[in-house]
């Protein structure tokens, strides 16, 4: 048997989504967004590893930037890959990933001040013993707690703010509030959420004094559950292992995943590490690296992406040097947040698709359905998706 490991390094877009003018920043289309190809126009980007696989080559490919001092060629099989699902999201980009687009049109709170509804707000107050929410707006979450993180310990209010995604966001102390009451609350009003077709109710735990709060390692997403069967059902329902690294299990509800690894980024890749020295024949890691988008594509750290993409490539170098015969190690993304760009929303773009351990080859323009497709029929498991294998 073989193994395959899928690694998502999440909003690494490569421009050319040929529907981007149908996605906005504000009343900016996406058109034109190029996340690897911007940052590296902008600060220079020295990402051997990556270059090697053919990354270089998958953004002339996706949008036809060849001048931004990346390689043209490389040793691995890549290709860009185009997403059909009706959203520029996390969920939308790793289910189709996985085989299953989105069949639906998310739910959203487009107002940015009183945001959501009086019976969300009174279902929120009602699970957490509370006489009202704080927030009920658009915001950054780093800020938020800042701004109302006083006035939420004082009155025992969570802290509840949303933004261009489809997500309903909870903010709580973990002293003050208590992290287990916290995570009952949003599970408690996860379902009503996800009847509107809100695709992730988020647990955003704080903790600190006025002045220094910090968010934890202990966020927690309810995500609705996708429609249809998955990779990792595919994989599990065939009696092999699934192993979650990062926010996985979170995005897949727990549906076909044997066990979780959670962390920042650099205890994720150790967890990757540890894997191909311990996973099993057969077995599937799915790994989501999410630093990408939340601390600099979001915030718009041209530089900080820069180097976190940097810090990555010198990481996952030493990882492909331990992968063992046979093994399938794809790099690949779930959209775009391309941080030169108008906003602070994601951009709706092509994704690279890098493989390790199948030669060099030319993948072209696939889906991102065809990656699922892909790695299950390198696990010898069938597809039951509308992907089609490009190895």
């Amino acid at each position: 048997m073989t193994r395959a490991f899928l690694i998502v390094i999440d909003s690494v877009g490569i421009g050319g989504a040929p529907d981007a003018a149908k996605f906005f920043n504000g009343k900016t289309p996406d058109t034109g967004a190029n996340t690897v190809g911007h940052i590296a126009e902008a600060v220079g980007l020295e990402v051997p590893t990556l270059e090697n696989l053919g990354l270089g080559a998958a953004v002339k490919l996706a949008s036809g930037i060849d001048d931004c001092e990346m390689r043209l060629t490389g040793q691995g099989a890549w290709g860009a890959a185009t997403e059909v699902s009706p959203g520029k999201d996390t969920p939308s980009g790793h289910w189709e990933l996985a085989g299953v687009p989105v069949p639906w049109d998310w739910g959203y709170f487009p107002d940015k001040k009183k945001s959501f509804p009086k019976s969300i707000i009174k279902e929120v107050s009602r699970a957490a013993g509370s006489d009202g929410i704080l927030g009920n707006c658009h915001a950054s979450g780093t800020e938020i707690i800042e701004e109302l993180g006083q006035k939420h310990i004082e009155t025992g209010k969570p802290i509840c703010y949303t933004s261009a995604d489809s997500v309903f966001q909870v903010a709580a102390h973990e002293e003050h509030f208590g992290l287990e009451k916290l995570l009952k609350l949003c599970k408690d009003i996860a379902p009503t959420l996800h009847g509107m077709k809100i695709g992730r109710v988020i647990a955003r735990p704080f903790v600190g004094e006025p002045g220094s709060f910090t968010r934890t390692q202990n966020r927690k997403d309810f995500a609705i559950e996708p429609p249809e069967p998955t990779l990792c059902d595919w994989v599990f329902d065939a009696g092999r292992p699934v192993h979650a690294v990062g926010k996985i299990g979170d995005i897949f509800s727990m549906r076909g995943i044997t066990d979780v690894a959670k962390g920042d980024d650099r205890t994720l890749m150790g967890h990757v590490d540890r894997l191909l020295d311990e996973a099993e024949d057969g077995s599937l890691t799915f790994v989501n690296l999410v630093e990408f988008d939340s601390v600099y594509g979001h915030r718009r750290n041209v530089e900080g992406y820069r180097d976190h993409l940097e810090w990555f490539d010198a990481t996952l170098a030493p990882l492909l040097e331990k992968a063992r015969d046979g093994d399938l190690i794809v790099v690949t993304a779930d959209h775009g947040n391309d941080p030169t760009w108008v906003g602070t929303d994601h951009t709706r773009e092509r994704v690279p698709v890098l493989c390790h351990g199948v030669g060099r080859k030319e993948l072209g323009l696939v889906a991102f359905v065809d990656v699922a497709a892909s790695v299950a029929a390198h696990l010898g498991v069938p597809s039951q998706g509308p992907g089609r294998s490009f190895l």
